[in-house]
C-alpha cells in the first residue's frame, strides 16, 4: 500500500462515510442488530454508537486494515456494547459455523476483493435464520446513472481506496444463498446520483448450511 492508500484515503473514506446524511441512515438500519453481532469492516466504528445495548450481546468487528481499525479506537472505547476486533478479510472469516445472531453491512460490499465469497462466508457463520441487516451503495437501476457510474468506477476506485459504484447488492445476496426478506432502493438526498444509489434492507440465512462453491466477481 502507498503513502495515500495507507493515511490520506483512509481518513477521506471516513469523512465521506460521517456525514449526517449517512449517519441517519445507519440509525435506520444498526438498531435492528440483536444477539451477537458481526459487523463486516467495521474500520472507524461509525455503527457503534447506534446499537441498542438491550437487545445486543457483543459487537464482532472485522476489518482487514489497520489504518481504518486505526481511526475507529476511541469509538471503540465510547462504545455502548462490548466490542471484539478482527483483523481479517471478509472472505475468509476466523469464526465458527453457526455462531452469529445478526451481521451488519454498511458500505462495506463495494470494498471488498470478493463479494460473494464475502457474503458466503457471512452466511457459514450465522444461525440458521440469522439476518443480514445491510445498507450499501451500488449500481443504479437508471440506465443513464449506471454508465456513468462505470465510467467513473476506475478514478473512484483509487480515490476510495478501492471502493467500487458498479455493484448489485441484490444480486450478490442472492448469488450467496441468502432470502431478501425487505429491500428498498433510492438516492441519498444532496447526493450525486453516481455515488448516492443506496440499497437497504434485510436478508436472511437459509434453515441449514448447503454448501456453495465459491466465485469471483470483479468490478
Amino acid at each position: 500500500m502507498g503513502f495515500y492508500a495507507r493515511h490520506i484515503g483512509p481518513r477521506f473514506v471516513s469523512c465521506l462515510c460521517s456525514m449526517e446524511a449517512i449517519a441517519a441512515e445507519r440509525e435506520r438500519v444498526v438498531p435492528q442488530a440483536s444477539g451477537v453481532v458481526l459487523e463486516i469492516g467495521i474500520g472507524p466504528g461509525l455503527n457503534l454508537s447506534f446499537y441498542d445495548p438491550a437487545r445486543v450481546t457483543r459487537v464482532i468487528g472485522v476489518d482487514p486494515i489497520a489504518e481504518f481499525l486505526e481511526l475507529g479506537r476511541e469509538r471503540r472505547r465510547s462504545s455502548p456494547v462490548p466490542v471484539e476486533i478482527v483483523q481479517a478479510p471478509a472472505e475468509a472469516l476466523p469464526l465458527a459455523d453457526a455462531s452469529i445472531d445478526t451481521a451488519v453491512i454498511t458500505y462495506t460490499l463495494c470494498s471488498v476483493e470478493d463479494p460473494v465469497l464475502a457474503l458466503r462466508e457471512v452466511r457459514r457463520v450465522l444461525k440458521p435464520r440469522g439476518r443480514v441487516l445491510f445498507l450499501e451503495h451500488g449500481l443504479s437501476s437508471d440506465a443513464g446513472v449506471a454508465l456513468w457510474q462505470r465510467r467513473l468506477n476506475p478514478i473512484w476506485r483509487r480515490l476510495a481506496v478501492g471502493c467500487n459504484l458498479t455493484r448489485p447488492v441484490g444480486k450478490l445476496l442472492e448469488e450467496a444463498g441468502f432470502t431478501i426478506c425487505r429491500i428498498e432502493h433510492y438516492y441519498l438526498d444532496n447526493a450525486p446520483r453516481a455515488v448516492g444509489y443506496l440499497c437497504q434492507g434485510v436478508a436472511e440465512a437459509p434453515d441449514s448450511m448447503v454448501m456453495m462453491p465459491a466465485r469471483v466477481l470483479s468490478a
